[in-house]
Formats: structure tokens, sequence, C-alpha cells
């Protein structure tokens, strides 16, 4: 039998054996190349300026994950080979050189791998078609399916796959040819070295590194980017402290409970879980951090993404929302005479915002929630401006009542606000509170309130001072940017005549805030969750493969135990805990780093942002959830290839 057909059976063989393997690389190299298309979809190309830098974080993330997969790789590679050595020892000692066999390790790893890059290009060009599909609906663009291939990115993902492979492979290929015939043979009995000796010492180990996955996560909740450094550096120390030293945290915690070592499999399964940490703590380690850094990186584009479009959401109800201090200039002339030579309007409103003389409502909020000052009292509006506003809004209509005053607010203050029952003085005039509306009407800063604005009978606001006049508009056509920039050097100018302006002028076009909205998500958004569905897969399908390696282990183990009455339902049981043990590890110390890391991260934008589905606690069981997801999909994949080959019948 020739090299090439030999390496082209063993590449059969390893497809089967290393199914986790093959379908990983598979779903690597289809990220990879879905990911690499977006630097030369022209769509992308023209949809907005701030969109510009997207190739370059495509790029950036790229090489990190070329890096990872390069790992992933390399590090299957050496464990295919040791589980192999044996075999590789007999191919010599029946005659075969060292460099024979090098070169047929090398082409049945490059047939597999070459497989793994086309299947990959193919199924990449509909994860593309996905992406582009979502990006477009962002930008509010007709969307129509067409299955192409780009030669462009099939030849940047074949450099980054070439470059990943042939690395991992030369490494390979220059150790097979430096072992002699007894280093193969055993090869495969070679384990990670302990790198903490004795015992006493990893105990104190163990203690001093849970220490520092406190410290480290107390930092990282600082918030700041010297804490951050310095909180990240304790996780890491913590992670690769913990699992090195905790075949020793195991049995002290046992020599002081030791009725609970015999009660059940809870010896058998600790026992197995100990001698494994001992010789692969740190690969556990690692696996350990890329997960943390897969739950940070999904967290923070979630929140991202929650804090992105939330503010899209109410800034963006008008098409046109322009906002000036009123003065002894009329500054909105100078908007409204531009708007009406150059933007077709379908509707629009001029009105005035009032100040109350007290803060009654301000104060009542802040007793219950947080809220940031902007005001010096209450702001309010005509019912008769509110009214129009709702009719161009399209919102539901609604009836005065004399007497009475009513609130719009953000949807977080809407139970603040419903509990209040108290008088309002205004002027000579005292209401009674009516009615809590929530519907979006750009209440930031200097909009309609900020965050809350109370809307009274139009003869109660009759002789009161305007504190800003606001221009609210619904157009023909979307805001252009041309339009759009030429409205912004009317404000620059304002300022650069009006010290007075400095404060209470802003502007808003809906279509421009959706686009820079949606701008900011496929900038941070996609290379966040590119890298977190990368390392997730890496990470996942290393640990699988080394528990289906055990696979013989296993069945010799539960023969024995078998053989010393052990029953096939305790035999179950027990490779239930050793499984669950083996695979919630890794995953437990990334949940406990990041779920206050994802939530104090969602807590830290302004009020009213991060509510309902979008609320820190949802958006940190999402993360967890997403996570979990990928994770479950290679933990039934392993246990039912290992309890099918496993427990005997």
């Amino acid at each position: 039998m020739t090299l090439s057909k030999l390496s082209l059976r063993n590449a059969k063989r390893q497809a089967r054996d290393y199914l986790v393997y093959f379908v990983t690389l598979v779903m690597a190299v289809s990220f990879m190349y879905a990911f690499n298309n977006l630097i030369f979809l022209e769509e992308v190309q023209t949809l907005a300026e701030s969109i510009a830098m997207l190739p370059l974080l495509i790029v950036l993330a790229s090489i990190v994950v070329v890096c990872i997969i390069g790992w992933f790789v390399s590090y299957t590679t050496r464990f295919m080979l040791q589980r192999r050595s044996r075999e590789f020892g007999t191919y010599i000692l029946i005659g075969l050189e060292n460099q024979q066999v090098a070169k047929l390790f090398f082409l049945e790893n490059l047939i597999v791998g070459g497989f793994a890059l086309v299947i990959g290009i193919l199924l990449g060009s509909f994860l593309f078609q996905m992406m582009r599909a979502i990006i477009l609906t962002l930008f509010d663009m007709p969307y129509k399916f067409a299955y192409t291939v780009s030669l462009r990115a099939v030849l940047l993902a074949v450099l980054y796959f070439l470059f990943i492979y042939l690395y991992a492979q030369r490494k390979s290929r220059r150790r097979i040819r430096s072992m002699k015939i007894y280093d193969l043979i055993y090869f495969e009995k070679q384990n990670e070295g302990i790198v903490i000796q004795t015992s006493k010492k990893r105990r104190k180990i163990f203690t001093a590194s849970i220490v520092l996955g406190v410290i480290g996560t107390l930092l990282l909740l600082m918030g700041s980017a010297v804490p951050g450094i310095l909180g990240a550096a304790c996780i890491i120390v913590f992670l690769y402290g913990f699992f090195l030293s905790f075949a020793s945290g195991v049995p002290a915690f046992f020599e002081k409970r030791p009725a609970g070592k015999y009660q059940g499999q809870t010896l058998l399964i600790f026992r197995t879980l100990t001698a494994k940490l001992a010789t692969v703590g740190t690969l556990m380690a690692t696996i350990s951090l890329l997960f943390t850094a897969v739950l940070v990186s999904e967290g923070t584009g979630q929140c991202i993404h929650a804090i992105l479009s939330n503010r899209a959401k109410q800034e963006s109800c008008f098409d046109l929302f322009i906002s000036v201090e009123a003065g002894e200039n009329d500054y909105m002339s100078d908007y409204s005479d531009y708007i009406e030579k150059n933007v077709p309007v379908k509707e629009y409103r001029l009105y005035d915002i009032y100040l109350n003389d007290n803060t009654q409502i301000m104060d009542h909020i802040e007793k219950y929630t947080e809220y940031y000052r902007y005001y010096d009292g209450d702001t309010m509006m005509k019912f008769s401006d509110y009214a129009a506003l709702r009719k161009m809004l399209g919102y539901p209509e609604v009836t005065p009542v004399s007497g009475t005053y009513l609130v719009h607010c953000q949807y977080y203050l809407k139970d603040i606000m419903e509990n209040y029952k108290k008088p309002l003085p205004i002027g000579d005039s005292e209401l009674m509170p009516g009615g809590v509306y929530t519907e979006y009407m750009n209440q930031n800063w200097s909009g309609n309130g900020h965050q809350y604005i109370l809307v009274v009978p139009d003869e109660v606001l009759a002789d009161r001072a305007v504190n800003h006049r606001i221009y609210a508009a619904m157009t023909v056509e979307p805001v252009s940017e041309a339009q759009y920039q030429a409205i912004s050097s009317i404000m620059q100018r304002i300022y650069e005549e009006s010290a007075e302006m400095e404060y209470y002028s802003s502007f808003y076009a809906g279509s421009v805030v959706k686009a820079e909205a949606a701008s900011g998500i496929v900038m941070m958004v996609f290379p966040l969750y590119y890298l977190a569905l990368i390392l997730t897969m890496t990470a996942a399908a290393i640990l699988t493969i080394q528990q289906l390696a055990e696979t013989d282990h296993y069945k010799r183990q539960f023969v024995l135990l078998g053989k010393l009455g052990m029953d096939r339902r305790e035999m179950a049981k027990a490779l239930r805990g050793q499984f669950i043990i083996y695979y919630v590890m890794p995953a437990v110390p990334p949940v406990l780093i990041s779920v206050p890391f994802i939530y104090n991260l969602g807590k830290g934008a302004e009020p009213g942002i991060m509510i309902g589905t979008s609320s820190p606690f949802m958006i940190t069981l999402a993360a967890l959830a997403l996570f979990f997801f990928f994770y479950a999909v290679y933990i039934v994949l392993a246990y039912t290839g290992l309890k099918r080959n496993v427990l005997p019948e």
C-alpha cells in the first residue's frame, strides 16, 4: 500500500474517530469565511461613514481567531500523535523511515483539513447571507437572497487556514522526525507534568487562588482601566492556581468530612476527577480562561446592543427634532428656513417647553430610582402641543380632564409616577394627577423634558417664560446625510455666534440616529460575537476530544467494577457524575466571575436604557443561555458516544 493510499485511509478513520474535531474545524472555517466576506461587501461600504472601520476590526478579530484556531489545531494534532504513537512506532519497526511516517501523518491531516476547508467555505456562504440580512435590516435596507462565493474572501480564508494548518503540522513533522522508536511507543503514556509537587504547597496555593479570584472579580467591577488590568491578572492567576492545586483541595475537604467520602459513588467520582486534574490541570485552567472570555464578550456585546438600540428607539421617533434655548434671538428661524427650502415635510409642530417653579416631581422620582438632574424645575408643555405630537406619531388620542395634569415619561418611571397622587402647584393653579403615558417621545436631555414631562392645560402656561423651543417633524423621505450635515453646520455656526446656546441646543434626525446605532452594533457587537463563538467551539471541542479519548480507560474501569458487583444502573450514575463534574468544573469559575461583571456593566448605563428584556438581569441570563446552548451541544455529543461505548450491555 502506497503512502498516499494509507494517508487517505487514515484520514477517513481520523475524521470518524475525531468527528468533533472535524465538525469544529468546519464551523471555524465557515465563521471565518462569513465574517471576512463582510470586508468585501459593497453594500456595507456604502451604508455609512462610521462603518468604514469594520474591515479593519474584522481583520484584527480574525488575527485573534487565527491564533485561537491555530492553538486548537496544534493541540489536537499533538493529541492525535500521542494517541497513535504506537502505530507510528510500529510503522518504523516494519521498515518505514521517520521522514516517511512524518509525511504520512502530514498528508492525512492535510486531507482532513482540506475537506474541512471546502465544506466550511460552502457553509460559510450561507452564514454570510444571514449576517448580510441582519446588517441590511439594521440599516432599513431591502434584502434579497443571492448565494455567491467571493473569490477574495475564499483566498483570505485559505491564507488563514494554511497558516494555521501548516504551522501545526510543521511542529508534528519535526517531532516525529526527531523521535526514536522507544519514544514513539511510550509517547502515549506521557501526561502533563505536575507543576506543584508537594501536597502541602498545593493546598496553600488552592486557598490563595480562591482569594485572588474574589479580589480580581471585585477589581473588574470597579470599571476603570488600571483596576481592570489588575483584576484580569488576578483572575488568570486564580484560574491556573485553582486547577493546578485542585487535586489537593478535594482530599483536604474530605479529610474534614470523612463520612461524605463513602456515600454513593462519591469516592469513585472524585478519585477519577482528581487523578485527571493532576495531569491536565493547565489545560483545564486554559479552557476556563477561554470560557471567561466567552461570557464577558457575549455579555458586553449584548449590553452594547441594548444600549445602542434602545437609545435609537427613544431618539428616532421623529424624523426631525431640533431644540434651541429660548432667548432674545429666534435661532429656530435659521433651521426652519433651511428645512422649508430643502427638506420635504409631511407635518410638523413648533412648540415651547416650560419649567415649573419647583422640583416636586423630580424630588419624588429621586426617592425611588436613580435620576440625573438636568433642569432647575419640572419641565412642562401645553396639552394642545402634546395632542398634536401624539397625532403626528400615530399614538392613541388622549382626552383632557379639567384640573388635572398628565405625565409622559420613559417606561422605567411608569410605576413611580402612577403611584404619585399629590396635587401639583403651578403658579396660582393646583392640578391633580390625571394619567401616565410612556410611548417614545424623545425625552433625553434637552428634548421633551429629561425622561419625563408634565402635560398641563394651555391656559396654565399662558404667562410663563419659555425655557426652550422645539421643532418636531415627520418628513416625506428619511433625512439624507447631506441634509443632516447642512443642519449640523447651522448649529455649529450658532454655537460660534452665541455662547448662550452652549447647553440647550440639540438636533436629531431619525434616519441618522438609526444608522449610527446600526453602525455601532455592527462595528462592536459583530466582532465580539465572532470571537465568542470561536472560543466556545474551540474550548468545548478540546474538552470533548479529551473525554472521548478516555473511552478505553472508562471501559476497563467499568468492566472491573462489574466484576466487583456494581450493576449497570450504578455504573451509569457514576459515569454521569464524573461526566457532569468534568464539564461543569471549567464553567463554574467563569460563571462566578462573569455574572457580576455583566450585571454591573448593564447597571452602568444611564437610567431608562436597560429595562424590560434589556435589563441587566435579562442580559446576564441571555449571555449564560447562549453560552450553555453551544456548550450543551458538545456535552450531549460526548455523553451519548461515551455511554454507548463504555457501559456494558
